[in-house]
């Protein structure tokens, strides 16, 4: 299991294909110079659950779902700086594909 990542300031990608009963805590640090980001799922799930878990500068939770198929929604208004994209997967099959954007 590995996961292809891009992670560069304002924009995080994270895309894994052909993932097999995973459970795994995944853990990054993605600087957001701005107050407020946008999700875009696009995961495949046929088994367990992948739970994405965004925290702002100031470690408050700004973002906690279930990827899902397709979906584009905004986190809380946070602290800009360095965020923590946390993908809690668990029992997980399937593929992996979401991405986080600063918006403002």
């Amino acid at each position: 299991f590995q996961p292809e990542v891009n992670n560069i300031a304002d924009t995080f990608q994270l895309q894994a294909t052909g993932v097999t009963v995973r459970t795994a805590t995944l853990s990054y640090t993605w600087p957001n110079t701005g107050t407020q980001g946008t999700v875009n799922h696009s995961t495949t799930t046929t088994a367990g659950t992948a739970r994405l878990v965004i925290r702002d500068n100031a470690g408050t939770v700004v973002y906690d779902e279930t990827l899902v198929p397709s979906l584009n929604e905004a986190t809380l208004v946070g602290v800009a700086g360095n965020w923590n994209v946390k993908l809690i997967l668990t029992d997980y099959s399937g593929t992996l594909n979401f991405r986080v954007e600063k918006t403002t």
